[in-house]
């Protein structure tokens, strides 16, 4: 017991010599750090600044490992190349161009058909005032007046010649039908060139081909009017034609390796079927458009030559009224005038030469699928064609019919007489 209290007395004055010995511990005197400040600025400033110091740090930060990893695995792990670079980019530039193209066309296409349906309508009503002006001054008493309606109603023809000369030279409604027909091709051959980098490894070949392809449709469709515009009013009709010259495609040694397997889809069926229907395509479906193609130029010669003639007898006429004493004038001023109104609506508002530019690029359509089929079946090397499975689906899904509905057709066209089948190869259009 007594020993319990000697420990506790001891532990009692070890914690009070302790407490007392703390508090005579002297105060240390803690001195201001002086920090350097940064230079006032905004709020917004100062976050940029920290996002791009965060950003910078774990970009080198991310780089030392990517370079500490691949030093450490540079033994082990083989270097990746990538082939035909050159090809690639190549062909990727074209890709920018054809897109810049396609959306050129396009615009010029819009602006081309609004041209149309503001021409038209403004012909329209400048003749159709004349026409007016006519009419009353006729009905009115001399007297200055009728000076005034005799001078406007002949200003009024005689301009309205002019814009009809113009607009039946140039075809608005032609030259857009050409620009939507270029945007759509152009946009085709982007889609060509997509599916030839995703196959991988394009050659040299390809990349020509694509620039040909480029060329030709520049060549096809114009985007400038003077000096390279395409004849509205040509001698002859002709297809369109918008492809250059067609040459077998060099095949690659992967592609050689896997065609040399068999005939590489093609047999003596085939190839008769691809004669009788590249026949049928001449004989009916390109003949056929090319006839309409000459009607419709006909009749849209006629109507380019009757509307200005017929504006230009109406300013004669108004510029006589009241001068003679017939009733001629009269009649040449408001008939003439509303006659061209009628004219120059069933011509621009009918859109004839869009209708012309439309049958011609029918026409070329079946041209080119008649020099694809002569193409491949005029080349003796099966394996230098295109697979023969491939091309019968493509044929046959360019005339708008299934592969039984080809066969079927090829079998009802008759190899001795050219003319005893009476249905068209197409049926899309």
């Amino acid at each position: 017991m007594g020993t319990i209290m000697v420990s506790s007395k001891f532990s009692f004055s070890y914690f009070s010599t302790r407490r007392i010995s703390a508090t005579n511990v002297p105060k240390i005197q803690v001195t201001k750090i002086s920090t350097p400040r940064l230079p006032n600025r905004s709020l917004v400033a100062e976050l940029d600044y920290l996002n791009n110091y965060i950003s910078t740090t774990t970009t080198h930060a991310k780089e030392d490992s990517y370079y500490s990893n691949n030093t450490t695995n540079s033994s082990t792990a083989p270097s990746i190349s990538t082939p035909n670079s050159v090809e690639v980019v190549k062909l990727h530039l074209i890709m920018e161009i054809v897109a810049d193209r396609m959306e050129m066309h396009k615009n010029i296409g819009a602006q081309r058909d609004n041209w149309n349906r503001l021409l038209m309508t403004s012909v329209n009503m400048m003749t159709l005032s004349a026409a007016t002006m006519i009419g009353l001054a006729a009905v009115s008493s001399s007297g200055s007046p009728i000076v005034a309606l005799k001078v406007s109603s002949t200003i009024l023809y005689m301009a309205a010649t002019g814009l009809l000369v113009v607009i039946n030279k140039i075809q608005p409604s032609q030259l857009a039908e050409e620009q939507r027909n270029a945007a759509r091709l152009f946009k085709q051959l982007l889609r060509e060139l997509k599916t030839r980098l995703s196959q991988g490894n394009p050659s040299e070949n390809d990349v020509d081909e694509a620039m040909e392809k480029v060329l030709a449709l520049d060549k096809a469709y114009p985007l400038p009017l003077l000096g390279s515009m395409l004849e509205k009013f040509p001698q002859t009709v002709e297809p369109a034609v918008w492809w250059p010259r067609q040459k077998q495609r060099c095949l690659r040694k992967e592609e050689l390796g896997r065609k040399l397997k068999g005939k590489n889809g093609w047999d003596a069926r085939l190839e008769d079927e691809m004669k009788r229907i590249s026949r049928a395509l001449r004989k009916k479906d390109m003949a056929d458009y090319l006839r309409l193609s000459k009607e419709v130029l006909n009749f849209n010669k006629v109507l380019a030559v009757s509307g200005p003639l017929l504006t230009g007898l109406a300013a004669l006429g108004s510029v006589y009224l009241g001068s003679v004493n017939a009733s001629w004038s009269v009649m040449l001023g408001v008939t003439g005038g509303a006659v061209a109104s009628v004219v120059n609506t069933l011509q621009h508002g009918g859109q004839l030469g869009m209708v012309l530019q439309m049958y011609r690029e029918n026409s070329g359509f079946f041209k080119l699928m008649e020099e694809s089929i002569e193409l491949n079946i005029n080349e003796q090397d099966p394996h230098k064609r295109e697979n023969g499975e491939l091309f019968e689906i493509k044929v046959a899904l360019q005339l708008g019919r299934s592969l039984s509905e080809l066969r079927q057709f090829a079998a009802a066209v008759s190899s001795d007489k050219e003319n005893d089948c009476e249905e068209f190869a197409s049926k899309l259009f």
